[in-house]
């Protein structure tokens, strides 16, 4: 197709589940031959669109099957069943309890012609002012929304891959169900019920981003799960790669090798990322004065962290606390 053409997928790229319905997706335009998709928005809906793949229905078809991309943001949950995916240029493993988030403009390319008879995923798609709606243009753009904050993809360019303890497990099934019930049955308020069903997804996705090394530390990794206790005791006080090296018995440069290949990040990231994750922790439930919470998370200079926090998140502290705040008083 080209340029301009608005012929809707007509679920080609997947169905909502029951009722069959096809997702609120059109083709906007093509980058270097990649066709991209955009959000439509159908009048008097919520703006967010739930699918269900059910492995048992058959192999993956039409656009589905092929690379593209979207402008608006996807959240995939695994309910059951393992595979694989390409996600920004890498082949991504998956199996029950994964969640995949995918930022605009990363390409997707679903690499299975047959997929496991007993894979079910689900599929959370949604521009990114749909949380954003109470006050647009608030924020300097959805990439500093504090409960977007997992999609600007840090470690892995656009997307990543997080893992849902398993008593979890059941409550992301029920989310996305009732999310999708809402959508489906189009009650009074439902558009409302079904932003605030996202926006509890959203909730639980910046938990289990916050907690990667907690994670990581699962994965039976007596090595991965040293250096994070290092980070975790001395992170607020001056902590360097060649600190951390020296306290689990390495070499920085063969810590580095390590570390790197097994989660993608250097030890250096994990460092800013767990100050950072403090930082916002600190902005979100006190009153702490910008200055203050540099010198609890590690910096003491308020410069630095600004800095880090705006490289990081799109704006500074300040702002992204007035932003949570806002966030919390329309859920109440």
């Amino acid at each position: 197709m080209q340029r301009g053409d608005k012929d809707r997928s007509s679920g080609a790229m997947g169905r909502s589940s029951g009722g069959g319905q096809a997702l609120p997706v059109v083709l906007s335009r093509q980058v270097h031959g990649v066709p991209v998709y955009g959000y439509a928005r159908p009048a008097g809906a919520a703006p967010v669109a739930v699918s269900r793949f059910d492995g048992g229905s058959g192999p993956v078809t039409g656009r589905a099957g092929r690379p593209h991309a979207h402008d608006f943001l996807v959240l995939g949950y695994v309910e059951r069943g393992t595979g694989s995916i390409r996600l920004d240029g890498r082949s991504w493993d998956f199996t029950a309890g994964d969640v995949f988030v995918v930022a605009p403009g990363e390409v997707v390319d679903a690499e299975w012609s047959d997929p496991p008879p007993d894979a079910v995923v689900w599929s959370a798609w949604f521009p990114p002012d749909a949380v954003e709606r109470a006050h647009p243009g608030t924020l300097g753009s959805w990439r500093a929304h504090p409960l977007l904050f997992p999609f600007v993809g840090g470690r892995a360019g656009g997307a990543q891959r997080l893992s849902v303890p398993e008593a979890d497990r059941p409550s992301w099934v029920r989310r996305f169900t009732d999310l999708d019930r809402e959508l489906l049955e189009r009650r009074e308020g439902s558009a409302v019920a079904a932003l605030a069903q996202l926006t509890l997804l959203l909730v639980e996705l910046a938990r289990l981003a916050a907690d990667v090394p907690g994670h990581l530390r699962l994965r039976d990794e007596p090595l991965l799960a040293a250096v994070f206790d290092v980070i975790e005791q001395r992170y607020a006080e001056p902590l360097s790669l060649r600190d951390v090296a020296a306290a689990v018995g390495l070499t920085a440069g063969h810590l580095t090798t390590v570390v790197g290949r097994r989660t993608g990040r250097t030890v250096q990231q994990w460092i800013t990322e767990r100050r950072l994750a403090e930082a916002r922790r600190l902005l979100d439930e006190t009153d702490l004065t910008v200055q203050a919470v540099a010198d609890r998370v590690g910096y003491g200079d308020a410069g630095y962290l600004i800095r880090r926090f705006r490289a990081a998140h799109g704006v500074p502290p300040g702002e992204w606390r007035r932003a949570g705040r806002r966030a919390g008083a329309d859920l109440i």
